[in-house]
Formats: structure tokens, C-alpha cells, sequence
């Protein structure tokens, strides 16, 4: 996929900007008003140093500056009303957009293929989503809190200016952008350096997500060491890249506080030139217009520091956004066909017709499978590491589509019926559990929200969990936490295999279910699980070939081929493959 440049990715922010139009409308009509006011404070003070006669007969106009006192305050009033109401505004479309652009991204990964989600760290994915998008939404409200303002009030104070002197507010006009060329100037090199920074969070995030996730093999391995050596290396070109984008980016204030130092000086000394040499003019000017020039000055100037400030933050902003689109931009799953069926009463006759498939063209994987399992049949799937046993449970839950071939379920080939419904039809035991951070009953129910309590406890009965289940804290309504990690290996797997005894679909798909059980245990799940095949189309992988010589047919696999298929008696009988798989299981 083409990656996006800072002017596309801005163009996509400025899209999502535009459902909040009316909000927009008026957070920019609050910041008129403390403009407004900001802009009028300081005209009313030179007002007031006007009504101090110091010269003549040291009168002083107390009921002037009365009136102008009353009207700076009204001013300030609505000034500080105006820059809260704006604030509040600011916050809600900046949030609102974030929360947008959050879901949209969550949505686009429910429906992206497989292939995306494998071929990216988890990790990554959590800092797009989250690191990223929090960066994002600081650059945003920055943007929005002092760029409004910052342009409005610019605008007003150059007008103002030139009502009081023009000669002064032009050479003001003409230096101060001196500052933008040095923002923009430092803003252009600063892109890639925040892009590159946002990369390496990423990395970190990923690595650290998958130690954590992966502790106790990292202790088992005694590899906390080269995991600390590891992880300071990333952290030290991230610090390094940090500190490099932070440099140049910092460079702006700086510089443009410079030209601003600048500007401030050339009109401090222009006004008192005029003032000590009269220079004719068609407005007043006195000391009291010059005092609040120089006001002017420093408010003008101060909208160009907080300016280049923004386009650094906005920089950042931009290239945390781009890689959050990158994740929306993706090309999702394979949409189910127009019209697609609901697959219903499915009776289980699964059929694969010449099927071919491989992760990658360069590397052959299925070629040709051909396989028809009947309604009601047990169909195990052994093979040695590699051979694409769980390749054909990805082809017939759908989670990748075939190259070349069709799979059909009741004479139905998969594409014309809605992934949704397919899946459903299927009740899947993974070797590698999961459960969700909820109760024991939330984590049972998954594929069946609405069943009863008595439901639940007669799946967990035959799933042999009830008792563990009732020996926990809370019972049934105990929390797990993530991943269900106050829990063992066999007590999470007999959870997942109670999820399957609650749902009772007509297919089943047990990868290698009973692994992490005991032996008593798993003989006693065995007899649950040969009741609940009964009648129901099952796929069975397995590495303990003693456990499945009741299937109707074994299919034996090798280099992603169907190199033997038949019973338990048949293939031992024909001495092959399976039988040398099945005898060295048993050899000293």
C-alpha cells in the first residue's frame, strides 16, 4: 500500500472534521469574542495613560478612565467566558473525533483478514490504537485550542494597528512572517523524524507486550538478561530518535521568539522617534497610543511562537494519524456475496474439492485436497509439524479462503453462504485457549448470551468443570482475569470445552483439545466428547494417535498432501506412514 504524505493524511483529518461542522462553527465564533476582547484590552489601557495629563497641568480625566475601566472589565468578561466556552467545544470535537477514529480502526480489524493480523505484531497494532492515537488527539487539541485564536487574533490586532499607525503596523506586517518561513522551514524536517519516533514506539510496545505476554518461558529460559539487552538496545533508538525529533522541533520557539525580539525593538524605537521628533500624522499619537503598540506587539508576536509550537505538535499528530490510517486503509476480508446465504439445519456433510493453498505463491503448501466427510463422521487429521493439519481447520472455518478449489457444507460451497452463519455451524476447542477478562459464566456463555443457569451447569457437568468451577471464590461468578490467568492450563481448556457442550452445533473442530489435561481427566472428557460427536460431523487433530483410532477416517499428511487416508485397522494395515507414526509412539 502507497504510503500516505503529511498533505493526504491532514486532508483525511480535515474529512472527519467535517461532521462536527456546527461545533467548528462555533468554537471559531467564541474565538472571535476573546479576540475580540484581548484585542480591545489593550486599546483602553493606552486610553487611560492618554488621560494622565503628565505634561500640561498634571490633570488626570478620573471619569474617562472610569468609563474605560468599565469596558476593559466587561472585556475581560466575556474574554475568560468566551475562552472557557471555546475550551469546552475544543475538547468535545477533538474526543469526539478521536473516539471516531478509535472505532473505526477497532472496526476495520474485526474484518480484516487473517493475513494482516499474522503478519503484524500484537504489540503494534495496541500502540496504532492506542499510544498513537492519544498522541494524536494531544496534537489535535493543541491545534484547535491556540490555532483559532492564534490566526484571529493576528488578523485583528494587524487591523487594529494600522487604524493607530500604519507606519509602525507595516513594518510589523513585514518582519513578523520572517517567523512562519522559520516554523514551516523546521515543521518540513521535523515530519519524518516524528514518523520515525511513532515507528520505534511501536516496536517497543510490541516487545514489551510480548515478553509480558510470554513470562514464564522467558524465566524457564533464564533470558531475562538478553531480554533486558534486547529491550535497551530498542529503548536507546527510541531515546536517541526522541531526542532528535524533540531537538529539531524545539528549534522553533526559539528562533521565532528571536525575530519577535526584533520586531518588538524596531517598533519601540520607531515610536519613540516619532514621538521625539513630532512626526506629522493623520491619527493622534502620543505615548499612551505608543504604550499600547508595544501591547500589540507582544500580542501579535506571541500567536507566531504558540503557531510554530502547534505545526511541531500538529507534525507529530500527522504521522501518529498516518499509520492509524494505514490500519484503515487496509483491504478488509473478502466481503460474503451479494445475496449469501444463511446456512441452516445443517446436517454436516463437508466436502473439500481439489483444494490448493499457501500462505505465500514462493511456498506450495495444500495441493489438490480432495476429501468428503458424511453427516455424523469423525474425520482425524494427524501428520507430522508443518504438514497443514491446521491449515485445513483455517480452510473450513473460513479464517483464510482457498487458492484454487471449492469447500462445500451440505452440497453448499462456502462463498455463497455468509461467513457468519458457516461459523456458527461449527463449535471450535483450540489447543491455545482463550478467555476473556469477565466471570466464568460470561466466559461460558460466548457462543450462547442467552443460555439459563441450568444450562450453563449441565455443559459444565459434562464437560467435567463443574466441580473445579464450584471450588472457586465465587463460583460461577468468579472473575477471571486476562486470559484467565488465576486459572491452569487444563482448567482453561475444560472452560473452552464447556463453551462447545453449551452451543451443541452440528460440526465440531477439536484441535488437540485434551493437550493440557490429565490422564483420568481426559479419559473421562473423551467419553463426553464421544457423546457429543454423536451424530455430528467432527475434525479431529491430533498428536497422540491412540486417542482418535475410533474415527471413521484418519487422513494422514505430509508436505501438504493427502498421503494415506482411511480407519485406525485399514492404514496399520497397509504398513505405511501412519503405521510408522503410530509404532513410534510406543518405542523405547
Amino acid at each position: 500500500m502507497k504510503e500516505m504524505t503529511s498533505k493526504q493524511i491532514l486532508g483525511r483529518i480535515l474529512k472527519q472534521l467535517k461532521k462536527y461542522s456546527f461545533l467548528m462553527f462555533l468554537t471559531i465564533f467564541f474565538a472571535l469574542l476573546s479576540v475580540a476582547g484581548t484585542i480591545l484590552i489593550p486599546y483602553f489601557f493606552g486610553k487611560i495613560v492618554s488621560c494622565l495629563d503628565l505634561t500640561k497641568n498634571l490633570s488626570v480625566d478620573f471619569q474617562q478612565i472610569y468609563y474605560y475601566f468599565i469596558i476593559i472589565g466587561v472585556a475581560l468578561a466575556v474574554t475568560c467566558l468566551s475562552q472557557w466556552l471555546m475550551n469546552v467545544i475544543n475538547n468535545k470535537i477533538t474526543y469526539s473525533v478521536v473516539k471516531d477514529i478509535r472505532e473505526e480502526a477497532f472496526e476495520k480489524l474485526q474484518i480484516l483478514p487473517l493475513k494482516f493480523i499474522d503478519g503484524h505484531s500484537v504489540g503494534d497494532i495496541v500502540g496504532r490504537s492506542v499510544a498513537d492515537v492519544d498522541q494524536f488527539a494531544d496534537g489535535l487539541l493543541m491545534g484547535f485550542t491556540q490555532l483559532f485564536t492564534g490566526v484571529l487574533t493576528i488578523i485583528g490586532i494587524l487591523a487594529i494597528m494600522f487604524t493607530v499607525n500604519w507606519i509602525i503596523a507595516l513594518i510589523v506586517f513585514l518582519l513578523t512572517p520572517l517567523s512562519l518561513f522559520v516554523a514551516k522551514f523546521i515543521a518540513g524536517r521535523t515530519y519524518k523524524l516524528f514518523k520515525n519516533t511513532s515507528e520505534l514506539r511501536g516496536e517497543q510496545t510490541a516487545f514489551v507486550d510480548e515478553m509480558l505476554g510470554n513470562l514464564k518461558v522467558v524465566k524457564a529460559f533464564n533470558r531475562e538478561d538478553e531480554n533486558l539487552q534486547k529491550f535497551d538496545e530498542i529503548n536507546e533508538r527510541f531515546t536517541k530518535a526522541s531526542l532528535k525529533s524533540i531537538f529539531y522541533s524545539s528549534l522553533t520557539n526559539p528562533a521565532t521568539r528571536f525575530i519577535n525580539s526584533v520586531v518588538y525593538a524596531a517598533v519601540a524605537l520607531t515610536g519613540a522617534l516619532m514621538l521625539i521628533f513630532a512626526t506629522p500624522l493623520p491619527v493622534a499619537f502620543d505615548v499612551g497610543m505608543l504604550s499600547a503598540l508595544l501591547a500589540y506587539v507582544n500580542q501579535y508576536t506571541k500567536p507566531f511562537n504558540e503557531i510554530s509550537g502547534v505545526i511541531t505538535e500538529l507534525q507529530n499528530a500527522i504521522a501518529c494519524a498516518g499509520r492509524i490510517y494505514e490500519i484503515i486503509d487496509e483491504k478488509p476480508q473478502i466481503p460474503d456475496v451479494e445475496n449469501a446465504e444463511t446456512l441452516e439445519n445443517v446436517r454436516g456433510d463437508v466436502e473439500f474439492n481439489d483444494v490448493s493453498f499457501s500462505y505465500t505463491p514462493e511456498r506450495k503448501l495444500l495441493q489438490h485436497i480432495n476429501v468428503y466427510a458424511k453427516a455424523g463422521q469423525r474425520i482425524a487429521i494427524v501428520g507430522p509439524t508443518g504438514c497443514g493439519k491446521t491449515t485445513v481447520i483455517n480452510l473450513l472455518m473460513r479464517f483464510y479462503d482457498p487458492d484454487d478449489g471449492e469447500i462445500c457444507v451440505d452440497g453448499k460451497g462456502v462463498y455463497g453462504v455468509t461467513r457468519k452463519s458457516l461459523r456458527k455451524n461449527y463449535g471450535m476447542v483450540l489447543q491455545d485457549t482463550w478467555l476473556k477478562s469477565g466471570t466464568v459464566r460470561e466466559n461460558i456463555a460466548i457462543g450462547k448470551p442467552d443460555a439459563t443457569e441450568e444450562e450453563i451447569i449441565a455443559a459444565a457437568k459434562a464437560a467435567h468443570s463443574h466441580k473445579f468451577i464450584t471450588q472457586l471464590p465465587n463460583g460461577y461468578d468468579t472473575v477471571l482475569s486476562e486470559d484467565g490467568g488465576n486459572l491452569s492450563q487444563g482448567q482453561k481448556q475444560l472452560l473452552c470445552i464447556t463453551r462447545i457442550m453449551l452451543c451443541l452445533p452440528p460440526m465440531l473442530i477439536l484441535d488437540e483439545a485434551t493437550s493440557s489435561i490429565d490422564t483420568r481427566t481426559e479419559q473421562r472428557i473423551q467419553r463426553a466428547f464421544a457423546k457429543l460427536m454423536n451424530g455430528r460431523t467432527s475434525f479431529i487433530v491430533a498428536h497422540r494417535l491412540s486417542t482418535i483410532k475410533e474415527a471413521d477416517i484418519i487422513l494422514v499428511m505430509n508436505n501438504g498432501n493427502i498421503i494415506e487416508q482411511g480407519t485406525h485397522s485399514e492404514l496399520l494395515a497397509q504398513n505405511g506412514f501412519y503405521a510408522k507414526l503410530y509404532n513410534s509412539q510406543f518405542a523405547i
